[in-house]
Protein backbone atom coordinates (compact mmCIF):
# COMPACT_ATOMS: atom_id res chain seq x y z
CA UNK A 1 0.00 0.00 0.00
CA UNK A 2 1.28 3.51 -0.79
CA UNK A 3 2.08 5.88 1.97
CA UNK A 4 2.07 9.45 2.94
CA UNK A 5 5.39 11.22 3.37
CA UNK A 6 4.34 11.33 7.13
CA UNK A 7 4.38 7.54 6.63
CA UNK A 8 0.59 7.03 6.80
CA UNK A 9 -1.32 4.59 4.83
CA UNK A 10 -2.95 6.53 1.87
CA UNK A 11 -6.31 4.00 0.97
CA UNK A 12 -7.57 3.53 -2.34
CA UNK A 13 -10.90 4.92 -1.38
CA UNK A 14 -11.96 7.37 1.10
CA UNK A 15 -15.55 8.07 2.46
CA UNK A 16 -17.17 9.50 5.48
CA UNK A 17 -16.48 6.45 7.57
CA UNK A 18 -13.04 7.71 7.46
CA UNK A 19 -13.28 10.84 9.05
CA UNK A 20 -13.34 9.15 12.68
CA UNK A 21 -15.13 12.40 15.10
CA UNK A 22 -16.08 14.69 11.96
CA UNK A 23 -17.75 17.39 12.93
CA UNK A 24 -17.25 19.91 9.79
CA UNK A 25 -18.67 22.88 12.35
CA UNK A 26 -15.75 22.30 14.34
CA UNK A 27 -13.36 21.16 11.95
CA UNK A 28 -13.39 23.20 9.05
CA UNK A 29 -15.24 26.44 10.07
CA UNK A 30 -15.41 29.24 7.54
CA UNK A 31 -12.60 30.93 5.22
CA UNK A 32 -11.12 33.43 7.09
CA UNK A 33 -12.92 32.99 10.83
CA UNK A 34 -11.33 30.22 13.57
CA UNK A 35 -9.40 27.47 13.09
CA UNK A 36 -8.41 29.16 9.57
CA UNK A 37 -8.59 25.31 8.51
CA UNK A 38 -9.96 27.07 5.29
CA UNK A 39 -7.35 29.49 4.88
CA UNK A 40 -6.46 32.86 6.59
CA UNK A 41 -8.87 35.25 3.96
CA UNK A 42 -12.44 34.89 3.52
CA UNK A 43 -12.01 35.43 0.21
CA UNK A 44 -8.59 33.93 -0.48
CA UNK A 45 -7.49 34.69 -4.27
CA UNK A 46 -10.89 35.74 -5.72
CA UNK A 47 -10.00 39.26 -5.24
CA UNK A 48 -6.79 39.05 -6.40
CA UNK A 49 -3.96 36.85 -6.35
CA UNK A 50 -0.90 35.75 -3.85
CA UNK A 51 2.50 37.36 -4.14
CA UNK A 52 4.46 36.63 -6.68
CA UNK A 53 7.45 36.79 -4.51
CA UNK A 54 10.93 35.44 -6.77
CA UNK A 55 14.06 34.60 -4.66
CA UNK A 56 16.89 35.81 -6.38
CA UNK A 57 20.21 37.26 -5.47
CA UNK A 58 24.27 36.34 -6.75
CA UNK A 59 27.25 37.94 -7.42
CA UNK A 60 27.99 42.06 -7.51
CA UNK A 61 24.81 43.96 -5.63
CA UNK A 62 24.68 45.68 -9.39
CA UNK A 63 23.96 42.34 -10.83
CA UNK A 64 20.97 41.56 -8.77
CA UNK A 65 19.28 44.40 -8.74
CA UNK A 66 19.77 43.96 -12.65
CA UNK A 67 17.46 40.64 -12.44
CA UNK A 68 15.60 42.42 -9.67
CA UNK A 69 14.68 45.11 -12.35
CA UNK A 70 13.83 42.31 -14.80
CA UNK A 71 11.94 40.68 -12.50
CA UNK A 72 9.87 43.48 -11.71
CA UNK A 73 8.97 43.99 -15.20
CA UNK A 74 8.18 40.71 -16.36
CA UNK A 75 5.24 40.97 -13.26
CA UNK A 76 6.60 40.04 -10.25
CA UNK A 77 5.04 41.44 -7.20
CA UNK A 78 7.94 40.99 -4.20
CA UNK A 79 11.18 40.62 -4.09
CA UNK A 80 13.04 37.79 -2.22
CA UNK A 81 17.09 38.61 -1.38
CA UNK A 82 19.56 35.98 -1.33
CA UNK A 83 22.53 36.48 0.08
CA UNK A 84 25.77 34.60 0.03
CA UNK A 85 27.41 32.60 2.86
CA UNK A 86 29.71 35.42 4.07
CA UNK A 87 27.09 38.06 4.65
CA UNK A 88 24.45 35.12 5.97
CA UNK A 89 27.47 34.61 8.78
CA UNK A 90 28.17 38.01 9.23
CA UNK A 91 31.39 37.92 7.49
CA UNK A 92 32.99 40.50 4.96
CA UNK A 93 33.89 39.89 1.64
CA UNK A 94 37.54 40.10 2.73
CA UNK A 95 37.44 38.00 6.15
CA UNK A 96 39.73 35.08 5.54
CA UNK A 97 36.39 32.61 5.96
CA UNK A 98 35.12 34.27 3.49
CA UNK A 99 37.66 33.10 0.67
CA UNK A 100 35.98 31.41 -2.35
CA UNK A 101 32.39 31.80 -0.92
CA UNK A 102 32.09 35.32 -2.12
CA UNK A 103 28.65 36.00 -4.73
CA UNK A 104 28.16 32.91 -4.84
CA UNK A 105 25.14 31.53 -3.59
CA UNK A 106 23.70 34.68 -3.12
CA UNK A 107 24.79 38.54 -3.24
CA UNK A 108 27.98 39.86 -1.18
CA UNK A 109 26.23 42.76 0.94
CA UNK A 110 29.30 44.34 3.00
CA UNK A 111 28.02 47.85 4.03
CA UNK A 112 24.99 50.39 3.63
CA UNK A 113 27.60 51.28 0.04
CA UNK A 114 26.25 47.91 -1.05
CA UNK A 115 22.49 48.45 -0.26
CA UNK A 116 22.19 51.25 -1.90
CA UNK A 117 23.28 49.44 -4.87
CA UNK A 118 21.35 46.62 -4.73
CA UNK A 119 17.66 48.78 -4.53
CA UNK A 120 18.96 51.46 -6.90
CA UNK A 121 15.45 52.47 -9.02
CA UNK A 122 13.85 50.08 -6.96
CA UNK A 123 10.30 51.98 -5.59
CA UNK A 124 10.65 50.37 -2.22
CA UNK A 125 7.36 52.07 -1.29
CA UNK A 126 5.80 50.20 -3.82
CA UNK A 127 7.29 46.62 -3.75
CA UNK A 128 7.01 44.19 -0.37
CA UNK A 129 10.41 43.05 0.02
CA UNK A 130 11.24 39.72 1.50
CA UNK A 131 14.98 39.12 2.86
CA UNK A 132 16.30 35.59 3.71
CA UNK A 133 18.94 36.09 6.28
CA UNK A 134 18.57 35.07 9.68
CA UNK A 135 21.66 35.07 12.54
CA UNK A 136 22.30 39.25 10.90
CA UNK A 137 18.60 39.97 9.96
CA UNK A 138 18.97 42.97 11.93
CA UNK A 139 21.85 44.68 10.33
CA UNK A 140 20.40 43.76 6.92
CA UNK A 141 17.05 45.15 7.84
CA UNK A 142 18.61 48.91 8.77
CA UNK A 143 20.69 48.51 5.80
CA UNK A 144 17.71 48.61 4.27
CA UNK A 145 15.65 50.95 5.83
CA UNK A 146 18.39 53.29 5.68
CA UNK A 147 18.30 53.17 2.04
CA UNK A 148 14.59 54.01 2.44
CA UNK A 149 14.88 56.77 4.46
CA UNK A 150 17.54 58.20 1.81
CA UNK A 151 14.28 57.65 -0.99
CA UNK A 152 12.64 60.16 1.62
CA UNK A 153 10.75 57.36 2.49
CA UNK A 154 9.43 56.77 6.24
CA UNK A 155 9.55 53.47 8.05
CA UNK A 156 5.71 53.45 7.88
CA UNK A 157 5.69 53.14 4.14
CA UNK A 158 7.98 49.93 3.87
CA UNK A 159 6.39 46.54 3.80
CA UNK A 160 8.30 43.15 3.74
CA UNK A 161 9.38 40.05 5.57
CA UNK A 162 13.23 39.33 7.21
CA UNK A 163 13.57 35.87 7.88
CA UNK A 164 15.09 36.57 11.55
CA UNK A 165 14.21 32.73 12.43
CA UNK A 166 17.78 31.81 13.94
CA UNK A 167 16.23 28.68 15.83
CA UNK A 168 15.65 26.55 12.63
CA UNK A 169 20.01 26.90 11.93
CA UNK A 170 20.57 25.16 15.33
CA UNK A 171 18.57 22.38 13.98
CA UNK A 172 18.77 22.39 10.60
CA UNK A 173 21.18 24.61 8.12
CA UNK A 174 23.97 25.69 10.51
CA UNK A 175 24.56 29.44 9.28
CA UNK A 176 24.34 30.67 13.19
CA UNK A 177 26.45 33.14 14.65
CA UNK A 178 25.61 33.81 18.25
CA UNK A 179 24.37 31.11 21.28
CA UNK A 180 20.58 30.73 21.26
CA UNK A 181 19.95 33.45 24.18
CA UNK A 182 21.40 36.06 23.25
CA UNK A 183 19.78 35.59 19.32
CA UNK A 184 16.48 35.41 20.74
CA UNK A 185 17.19 38.53 22.78
CA UNK A 186 17.97 39.96 19.11
CA UNK A 187 14.92 38.52 17.64
CA UNK A 188 13.12 40.34 20.71
CA UNK A 189 14.80 43.77 20.08
CA UNK A 190 13.75 43.45 16.63
CA UNK A 191 9.95 42.96 16.95
CA UNK A 192 9.70 46.02 19.44
CA UNK A 193 12.14 48.26 17.69
CA UNK A 194 9.55 47.52 14.27
CA UNK A 195 6.94 47.94 16.02
CA UNK A 196 7.86 51.14 16.71
CA UNK A 197 9.70 52.28 13.58
CA UNK A 198 8.61 49.55 10.99
CA UNK A 199 5.26 49.15 11.88
CA UNK A 200 4.26 47.42 8.72
CA UNK A 201 6.88 45.00 8.51
CA UNK A 202 6.84 40.79 9.05
CA UNK A 203 9.50 40.96 12.06
CA UNK A 204 9.99 37.02 11.75
CA UNK A 205 9.18 34.28 8.51
CA UNK A 206 9.29 31.13 11.31
CA UNK A 207 10.64 28.07 8.79
CA UNK A 208 9.99 24.84 8.37
CA UNK A 209 11.13 25.08 4.56
CA UNK A 210 15.01 24.04 5.65
CA UNK A 211 13.80 21.38 8.28
CA UNK A 212 11.88 20.07 4.77
CA UNK A 213 15.13 20.47 3.00
CA UNK A 214 17.18 18.42 5.37
CA UNK A 215 14.96 15.22 5.34
CA UNK A 216 12.04 16.36 7.62
CA UNK A 217 8.61 15.35 7.06
CA UNK A 218 5.72 17.19 6.01
CA UNK A 219 4.45 16.31 10.02
CA UNK A 220 7.70 17.16 10.99
CA UNK A 221 8.31 20.06 9.20
CA UNK A 222 5.24 21.94 10.77
CA UNK A 223 5.66 20.33 14.31
CA UNK A 224 9.54 21.76 14.53
CA UNK A 225 8.41 24.80 13.45
CA UNK A 226 5.45 25.60 15.58
CA UNK A 227 7.77 24.91 18.34
CA UNK A 228 9.73 27.56 17.33
CA UNK A 229 7.03 29.80 17.04
CA UNK A 230 5.97 28.83 20.13
CA UNK A 231 9.13 29.96 21.49
CA UNK A 232 10.09 32.87 20.12
CA UNK A 233 6.36 34.35 21.54
CA UNK A 234 7.67 33.40 24.48
CA UNK A 235 10.77 35.40 24.24
CA UNK A 236 8.44 38.13 23.59
CA UNK A 237 6.43 38.04 26.64
CA UNK A 238 9.78 37.25 28.50
CA UNK A 239 10.61 41.00 27.34
CA UNK A 240 7.51 42.41 28.50
CA UNK A 241 5.52 42.69 25.41
CA UNK A 242 2.14 41.53 24.78
CA UNK A 243 0.89 38.95 22.39
CA UNK A 244 -1.44 41.43 20.23
CA UNK A 245 1.34 43.74 20.16
CA UNK A 246 3.53 41.56 18.02
CA UNK A 247 1.80 38.26 17.06
CA UNK A 248 0.31 39.76 14.09
CA UNK A 249 3.40 40.22 12.16
CA UNK A 250 4.50 36.67 12.90
CA UNK A 251 4.62 34.81 9.85
CA UNK A 252 5.63 31.55 8.53
CA UNK A 253 7.95 29.61 5.80
CA UNK A 254 7.46 26.64 4.38
CA UNK A 255 7.90 23.62 1.36
CA UNK A 256 5.67 22.58 -1.47
CA UNK A 257 6.66 19.05 -2.13
CA UNK A 258 5.33 17.40 -5.25
CA UNK A 259 2.89 15.16 -3.04
CA UNK A 260 0.38 17.49 -3.71
CA UNK A 261 -2.50 15.23 -1.37
CA UNK A 262 -0.42 15.66 1.95
CA UNK A 263 1.23 19.34 1.36
CA UNK A 264 -2.52 20.99 1.14
CA UNK A 265 -3.09 18.76 4.56
CA UNK A 266 -0.09 19.95 6.25
CA UNK A 267 -0.97 23.47 5.54
CA UNK A 268 -4.50 23.18 6.53
CA UNK A 269 -3.23 21.38 9.69
CA UNK A 270 -0.51 24.31 10.49
CA UNK A 271 -3.53 26.17 10.67
CA UNK A 272 -5.83 25.14 13.03
CA UNK A 273 -2.78 24.19 14.96
CA UNK A 274 -1.51 27.65 15.39
CA UNK A 275 -5.04 29.18 15.45
CA UNK A 276 -5.46 26.81 18.69
CA UNK A 277 -2.14 27.60 20.04
CA UNK A 278 -2.63 31.21 20.34
CA UNK A 279 -5.77 30.96 21.95
CA UNK A 280 -5.70 28.69 23.99
CA UNK A 281 -2.03 28.89 25.44
CA UNK A 282 -1.85 32.55 25.16
CA UNK A 283 -4.30 33.75 25.08
CA UNK A 284 -4.77 36.15 21.75
CA UNK A 285 -7.87 38.05 21.27
CA UNK A 286 -6.75 39.82 17.99
CA UNK A 287 -7.35 37.62 15.02
CA UNK A 288 -4.77 38.35 13.63
CA UNK A 289 -2.62 36.90 16.22
CA UNK A 290 -4.58 33.37 15.39
CA UNK A 291 -3.92 33.92 11.78
CA UNK A 292 -0.47 31.37 10.21
CA UNK A 293 -0.15 33.43 7.18
CA UNK A 294 2.99 31.73 5.50
CA UNK A 295 5.40 31.99 2.37
CA UNK A 296 6.02 29.26 0.28
CA UNK A 297 9.03 27.95 -2.09
CA UNK A 298 9.10 25.06 -4.33
CA UNK A 299 11.05 22.10 -3.51
CA UNK A 300 14.49 22.43 -3.98
CA UNK A 301 15.75 19.25 -2.82
CA UNK A 302 13.71 17.67 -4.65
CA UNK A 303 14.97 19.27 -8.36
CA UNK A 304 17.54 16.88 -10.26
CA UNK A 305 20.19 17.36 -12.60
CA UNK A 306 19.51 14.33 -14.48
CA UNK A 307 17.00 15.71 -17.29
CA UNK A 308 16.70 19.48 -15.90
CA UNK A 309 13.83 20.46 -17.76
CA UNK A 310 11.07 18.11 -15.83
CA UNK A 311 11.96 20.66 -12.88
CA UNK A 312 9.28 22.39 -15.30
CA UNK A 313 7.26 19.75 -14.24
CA UNK A 314 8.03 19.59 -10.18
CA UNK A 315 7.82 23.03 -9.57
CA UNK A 316 4.26 23.64 -11.88
CA UNK A 317 2.91 20.81 -9.14
CA UNK A 318 4.28 21.63 -5.94
CA UNK A 319 3.65 25.24 -6.74
CA UNK A 320 -0.12 24.21 -7.60
CA UNK A 321 -0.10 22.36 -3.92
CA UNK A 322 0.93 25.60 -2.40
CA UNK A 323 -1.94 27.74 -4.26
CA UNK A 324 -4.89 24.82 -3.17
CA UNK A 325 -2.79 25.05 0.68
CA UNK A 326 -3.75 28.59 0.82
CA UNK A 327 -0.07 30.09 0.51
CA UNK A 328 -0.22 34.18 1.10
CA UNK A 329 3.27 34.02 -1.13
CA UNK A 330 5.01 31.89 -3.05
CA UNK A 331 8.09 31.60 -4.70
CA UNK A 332 8.46 28.94 -7.71
CA UNK A 333 12.37 27.42 -8.52
CA UNK A 334 13.88 27.67 -11.40
CA UNK A 335 13.92 24.44 -13.14
CA UNK A 336 18.42 24.70 -13.70
CA UNK A 337 18.63 25.13 -9.94
CA UNK A 338 19.98 21.59 -9.03
CA UNK A 339 23.10 22.47 -11.59
CA UNK A 340 24.18 26.34 -10.62
CA UNK A 341 22.39 29.74 -10.05
CA UNK A 342 19.49 30.13 -12.12
CA UNK A 343 19.61 31.99 -15.77
CA UNK A 344 17.73 34.74 -16.61
CA UNK A 345 15.33 32.54 -18.83
CA UNK A 346 14.64 29.90 -16.61
CA UNK A 347 14.01 32.67 -13.45
CA UNK A 348 11.61 33.76 -15.81
CA UNK A 349 9.86 30.44 -16.51
CA UNK A 350 9.68 30.04 -13.01
CA UNK A 351 7.54 33.21 -12.67
CA UNK A 352 5.32 32.54 -15.73
CA UNK A 353 4.75 29.39 -13.72
CA UNK A 354 3.00 30.88 -11.57
CA UNK A 355 1.20 33.06 -13.75
CA UNK A 356 -0.61 30.35 -15.76
CA UNK A 357 -1.91 29.05 -12.41
CA UNK A 358 -3.25 32.69 -11.31
CA UNK A 359 -4.79 33.72 -14.84
CA UNK A 360 -5.37 30.32 -16.64
CA UNK A 361 -6.26 28.28 -14.15
CA UNK A 362 -9.85 28.25 -12.16
CA UNK A 363 -8.19 27.71 -8.83
CA UNK A 364 -8.32 30.78 -7.87
CA UNK A 365 -11.65 31.72 -8.76
CA UNK A 366 -13.20 29.46 -5.61
CA UNK A 367 -11.83 29.65 -2.22
CA UNK A 368 -10.62 26.65 -0.19
CA UNK A 369 -11.00 24.11 -3.40
CA UNK A 370 -10.40 20.57 -1.06
CA UNK A 371 -12.41 21.57 1.43
CA UNK A 372 -14.90 18.51 2.28
CA UNK A 373 -12.62 16.14 0.28
CA UNK A 374 -12.74 13.17 2.26
CA UNK A 375 -8.73 11.71 1.28
CA UNK A 376 -7.45 15.92 2.46
CA UNK A 377 -9.58 16.05 5.59
CA UNK A 378 -8.07 12.55 6.70
CA UNK A 379 -4.97 13.33 5.52
CA UNK A 380 -5.02 16.94 7.45
CA UNK A 381 -6.39 14.86 10.80
CA UNK A 382 -3.20 12.68 10.44
CA UNK A 383 -0.51 15.19 9.68
CA UNK A 384 -2.13 17.15 12.94
CA UNK A 385 -1.94 14.06 15.15
CA UNK A 386 1.37 13.29 14.13
CA UNK A 387 2.72 17.40 14.53
CA UNK A 388 1.22 17.58 18.09
CA UNK A 389 2.63 14.46 19.08
CA UNK A 390 6.02 15.65 18.21
CA UNK A 391 5.15 18.85 19.64
CA UNK A 392 4.22 16.95 22.72
CA UNK A 393 7.87 15.48 22.96
CA UNK A 394 9.66 19.30 21.96
CA UNK A 395 7.56 20.61 25.18
CA UNK A 396 8.75 17.46 27.82
CA UNK A 397 12.15 18.39 26.95
CA UNK A 398 11.78 21.17 28.13
CA UNK A 399 11.19 23.67 24.80
CA UNK A 400 12.41 24.38 21.13
CA UNK A 401 15.97 25.40 22.75
CA UNK A 402 16.52 22.66 25.32
CA UNK A 403 15.26 20.37 22.32
CA UNK A 404 17.88 21.53 20.14
CA UNK A 405 20.47 21.60 22.68
CA UNK A 406 19.65 17.79 23.08
CA UNK A 407 19.55 17.40 19.28
CA UNK A 408 16.14 16.08 19.36
CA UNK A 409 14.94 17.64 16.03
CA UNK A 410 18.16 17.14 14.30
CA UNK A 411 18.04 13.50 15.21
CA UNK A 412 14.02 12.66 14.54
CA UNK A 413 15.04 14.62 10.94
CA UNK A 414 18.32 13.14 10.23
CA UNK A 415 16.20 9.33 10.28
CA UNK A 416 13.31 10.40 7.99
CA UNK A 417 16.22 11.71 5.66
CA UNK A 418 18.02 8.39 5.83
CA UNK A 419 14.74 6.33 4.85
CA UNK A 420 13.96 8.23 2.34
CA UNK A 421 17.58 7.85 0.80
CA UNK A 422 17.01 4.27 1.39
CA UNK A 423 13.78 4.00 -0.45
CA UNK A 424 15.33 5.78 -3.51
CA UNK A 425 18.22 4.47 -3.48
CA UNK A 426 16.22 0.71 -3.52
CA UNK A 427 14.03 2.17 -5.95
CA UNK A 428 10.61 2.11 -3.72
CA UNK A 429 10.58 6.09 -4.26
CA UNK A 430 10.90 6.69 -7.75
CA UNK A 431 12.88 9.85 -8.81
CA UNK A 432 12.34 9.74 -12.77
CA UNK A 433 15.30 10.57 -14.38
CA UNK A 434 17.09 9.39 -11.56
CA UNK A 435 16.45 6.11 -10.82
CA UNK A 436 13.52 4.90 -13.38
CA UNK A 437 13.16 6.35 -16.80
CA UNK A 438 16.72 7.60 -17.54
CA UNK A 439 18.81 8.73 -20.30
CA UNK A 440 22.36 7.10 -21.36
CA UNK A 441 23.69 10.48 -22.65
CA UNK A 442 22.41 13.15 -20.86
CA UNK A 443 22.35 16.77 -22.88
CA UNK A 444 24.81 19.11 -22.34
CA UNK A 445 23.68 22.04 -20.46
CA UNK A 446 25.74 25.55 -20.17
CA UNK A 447 24.57 26.84 -16.42
CA UNK A 448 24.99 30.59 -15.10
CA UNK A 449 28.60 30.85 -14.13
CA UNK A 450 29.41 33.49 -11.29
CA UNK A 451 32.48 35.65 -11.98
CA UNK A 452 35.12 34.85 -10.21
CA UNK A 453 36.67 38.27 -9.84
CA UNK A 454 33.32 39.72 -7.44
CA UNK A 455 35.65 38.92 -4.50
CA UNK A 456 38.48 40.89 -5.75
CA UNK A 457 36.10 43.67 -6.38
CA UNK A 458 34.30 43.67 -3.12
CA UNK A 459 38.11 43.71 -1.47
CA UNK A 460 38.81 46.30 -3.12
CA UNK A 461 35.34 48.24 -2.56
CA UNK A 462 35.85 47.43 1.16
CA UNK A 463 39.18 49.04 1.22
CA UNK A 464 38.31 52.57 -0.39
CA UNK A 465 35.04 52.41 1.79
CA UNK A 466 37.71 52.33 4.99
CA UNK A 467 39.65 54.65 3.61
CA UNK A 468 37.40 57.50 3.58
CA UNK A 469 34.63 56.64 6.31
CA UNK A 470 35.50 58.33 9.45
CA UNK A 471 37.01 55.88 11.48
CA UNK A 472 36.53 57.89 14.83
CA UNK A 473 33.03 58.05 14.47
CA UNK A 474 32.82 53.94 13.43
CA UNK A 475 34.72 53.39 16.60
CA UNK A 476 32.37 54.83 18.70
CA UNK A 477 29.33 53.57 17.43
CA UNK A 478 30.46 50.23 17.62
CA UNK A 479 31.58 50.67 21.30
CA UNK A 480 27.90 52.21 21.72
CA UNK A 481 27.18 48.85 20.18
CA UNK A 482 28.68 46.45 22.63
CA UNK A 483 27.92 48.71 25.86
CA UNK A 484 24.16 48.17 24.63
CA UNK A 485 24.45 44.47 23.93
CA UNK A 486 26.11 43.72 27.26
CA UNK A 487 22.95 45.53 28.78
CA UNK A 488 19.51 45.14 28.41
CA UNK A 489 18.92 48.44 25.97
CA UNK A 490 17.31 47.14 22.45
CA UNK A 491 20.51 46.67 20.14
CA UNK A 492 19.18 48.02 17.26
CA UNK A 493 19.33 51.62 17.44
CA UNK A 494 23.05 51.69 18.04
CA UNK A 495 23.40 49.08 15.73
CA UNK A 496 21.54 51.76 12.98
CA UNK A 497 23.67 54.16 14.11
CA UNK A 498 26.84 51.78 13.40
CA UNK A 499 25.75 51.05 10.23
CA UNK A 500 24.69 55.00 9.23
CA UNK A 501 28.45 55.72 10.03
CA UNK A 502 29.55 53.01 7.26
CA UNK A 503 30.45 50.00 9.72
CA UNK A 504 30.66 46.95 8.02
CA UNK A 505 28.57 43.88 8.81
CA UNK A 506 31.37 41.81 10.01
CA UNK A 507 32.11 44.83 12.33
CA UNK A 508 28.98 44.69 14.16
CA UNK A 509 28.78 41.17 14.24
CA UNK A 510 32.27 40.68 15.45
CA UNK A 511 31.25 43.73 17.73
CA UNK A 512 28.64 41.68 19.51
CA UNK A 513 30.66 38.25 19.12
CA UNK A 514 32.70 39.93 21.79
CA UNK A 515 30.17 40.30 24.07
CA UNK A 516 27.84 37.34 23.38
CA UNK A 517 30.18 34.85 21.97
CA UNK A 518 29.56 32.17 19.04
CA UNK A 519 27.70 28.77 18.98
CA UNK A 520 29.30 25.76 19.56
CA UNK A 521 26.97 22.71 18.07
CA UNK A 522 26.73 19.74 20.71
CA UNK A 523 26.27 16.24 18.65
CA UNK A 524 22.82 14.74 19.03
CA UNK A 525 21.86 12.19 21.60
CA UNK A 526 18.77 10.96 20.05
Amino acid sequence: MASTESGNPIEPVYGPGDLTGWDPEVKLGEPGAYPYTRGVYPTMYTGKPWTMRQYAGFGTAAESNARYRQLIAGGGTGLSVAFDLPTQMGHDSDAPLAHGEVGKVGVAVDSVDDMRVLFDGIPLDRVSTSMTINAPAALLLLMYQLVAEEHGLEGAQLTGTVQNDVLKEYIARGTYIFPPEPSLRLTADTFRYCKAEIPRWNTISISGYHMAEAGASPAQEIAFTLADGIAYVRTALAAGMEVDEFAPRLSFFFVARTTLLEEVAKFRAARRIWARVMREEFGARNPKSLMLRFHTQTAGVQLTAQQPELNLVRVAVQALGAVLGGTQSLHTNSFDEAIALPTEKAARLALRTQQVLAYETDVPHTVDPFAGSYAVERMTDEVEEAALALMRRVEDLGGAVAAIEAGFQKGEIERNAYRIARETDGGERVVVGVNRFTLEQEERYEPLRVDPRIEDRQRAALAALRAERDGEAVAAALAALREAAAGTANVLYPMKEALRARATVGEVCNALREVWGTYEPTDSTW
